[in-house]
């Protein structure tokens, strides 16, 4: 069997014990989409959303690319964004990053990785303004889950700079957004940071 038909396979059997243990489920599926969490998250294959967090499929919108970025002039993240704030509501914006990323680790070396290395310069500029910070620290993992940290609680400030979030909070309307990191050695999620939607002027940040 081939690794691809195994997939199939699996889908099938998932299909169907969703069926036995709930007829209506699909129906159900279908007919609705009200998630309350917009998840932007790393592509690794270690860090599925639904799987860490036990939400059910229509329980998070999930949007996920190398290294969980919000970069200013990305499209896709920021279609995602206005979707999941505008017409979905989500009440709580997530930006989660993980322990051990493999984008961090690239970003902190000299190498090249050819088309990467316009997006991992995001990374790099998050480093390079807290090189003195992370230098403290002797152990390379160390320094690179630190970064790991600092990278989410920047995309976080990214986020809430977006047209988007600007514009639901001068209507007065959610989300919160918040900064977490999951650790690859326990399954852990840690909460790094999060902003309050303004009450009148300025948001509200813990950092």
């Amino acid at each position: 069997m081939k690794p691809y038909e195994r997939l199939l396979l699996e889908n099938k059997a998932w299909a169907a014990e969703q069926l036995d243990d709930d007829p209506d489920y699909f129906n159900r599926l279908h007919q609705l989409q009200s998630p309350e969490f917009l998840w932007i998250g790393c592509s690794d294959s270690r860090v599925p959303a639904n799987v860490i967090t036990g939400t059910l499929p229509g329980e998070v919108f999930v949007h996920r690319n190398i290294a969980n970025l919000v970069v200013k002039d990305d499209l896709n993240l920021l279609s995602v964004l206005h979707y999941a704030v505008t017409y979905l509501n989500v009440q709580h914006v997530i930006v989660c990053g993980h322990y051990g990323c493999g984008g961090i680790k690239a970003a902190m070396s000299e190498d090249s990785f050819g088309v990467l290395d316009g997006w991992l310069r995001n990374i790099k500029e998050v480093h390079e303004g807290h090189r003195r910070e992370i230098d403290t620290l002797n152990d390379p993992e160390t320094q690179a889950d630190l970064l790991a940290e600092l990278v989410v609680k920047q995309q976080v400030i990214n986020i809430v700079n977006t047209d988007t979030i600007k514009q639901a909070w001068e209507k007065g309307n959610s989300p919160m957004v918040h900064g977490w990191i999951y650790g690859l050695k326990d399954g852990l999620l840690k909460p790094l940071s999060k902003v309050f939607p303004p009450m009148k002027q300025a948001p509200v940040y813990i950092l």
